[in-house]
């Protein structure tokens, strides 16, 4: 019987495990740099079970590259970490922020393990997933005993079950507007919410970067992300519901290099990355014309700074190359 661990990988397994290494590579610089800075000791448990997580993946994910032969790739190392004895952010927005990679862990390893086949590779995203899923309810609980955490809008619950008899139920642009579905309200809250997860990350970085490209493109960023708050944030209020809270103030006045660059520039880049997927989404969850279409215009202008980011990367070769397929045409001119 053929051994399934000695099966090829496959483009959807390098992918997979690459990606895997270079968010746990970053996510172990933060999470060292937060442990070390750290007041509230309720919050200790949370990081050390992120920490610890991230930790034994790359012991696994090292022992498989050696074993198949694939490049370790570089990723982060302590030389990103400038300085471990400065205090950037919160302890509270440091659980907020858990909370929220403790999400995009859930969603990468689930999308994952609708991709992969090997059962060792399996296997192990599925333990990622477990993982993930534990740091987001210690995280959640923390934050609900502390009184943080920001639940969605409350709606009343339907009177009776009803079907769609008008394409009314879709229009946005002329004439009446129905009111909001739950699910365009849910969508709508969630990019709010990673959005000033995401400005709060950026504010805080624009204060400790060092290259001058790197701030401006971080004070862009900040600006971009205020734009997109205020529109989702509109929308909801229109219809007299809540917009989450703004956490600006979880940043310190530290200005003190703490992290690289590289490091900075890498985590906003996977911070669009989560944010163009999560628009994507919404696009297609919201029936509504109008709401549709403000996902769709936003999209790119998202997709244009990402971009300027990328150009920034491979500018100060801070960018490592992802696996890719052979070029057939270059093997054959070297005959």
């Amino acid at each position: 019987m053929q051994d399934k661990k000695a099966i090829r990988l496959t483009a959807a397994e390098m992918s997979s495990l690459w990606s895997q290494y270079m968010n746990d590579t970053a996510l172990i610089c933060m999470l060292t740099q937060f442990l070390e800075n750290l007041e509230d000791e309720e919050v200790r448990p949370v990081i050390e079970l992120a920490l610890k997580t991230s930790n034994d993946n790359l012991i696994f994910l090292k022992e498989l590259f050696q074993k198949e032969h694939f490049p370790v790739p570089v990723g982060f190392t302590n030389e990103d970490v400038i300085s471990k004895k400065h205090k950037l952010f919160s302890d509270t927005f440091v659980l907020m922020y858990l909370r929220q990679m403790s999400i995009l862990g859930m969603t990468a390893s689930s999308m994952a393990l609708g991709f992969v086949t090997r059962e060792d590779i399996f296997a192990f995203h599925k333990e990622v997933l477990q993982s993930s899923v534990k740091l987001k309810y210690l995280s959640r609980e923390l934050m609900l005993k502390q009184g943080t955490y920001v639940r969605p809008p409350f709606i009343s619950i339907p009177d009776k079950v009803d079907f769609i008899d008008s394409q009314q139920f879709l229009a946005g642009f002329i004439g009446k507007k129905r009111p909001l579905t739950s699910i365009e309200i849910t969508h709508l809250f969630i990019n709010i919410q990673t959005n000033m997860i995401g400005k709060t990350l950026i504010v805080g970085f624009s204060q400790i970067a060092q290259n001058k490209e790197v701030i401006n493109y971080l004070v862009r960023g900040k600006q971009l992300a205020q734009k997109h708050i205020d529109l989702f944030s509109e929308i909801l209020k229109k219809y007299d519901l809540p917009a989450p809270m703004s956490w600006d103030t979880a940043v310190t006045d530290n200005t003190i290099p703490i992290f690289s660059d590289k490091l900075i520039m890498f985590h906003v880049s996977a911070m669009i990355a989560a944010g163009v997927g999560n628009y994507g989404v919404a696009m297609g969850a919201s029936p509504r014309r109008d709401i549709a279409l403000k996902y769709a215009t936003l999209i790119p202008e998202i997709a244009l700074y990402a971009e300027d980011g990328a150009n920034i990367l491979i500018k100060h070769s801070w960018l490592e190359e992802p696996p890719q397929t052979d070029d057939r045409n270059e093997l054959i001119k070297k005959k």
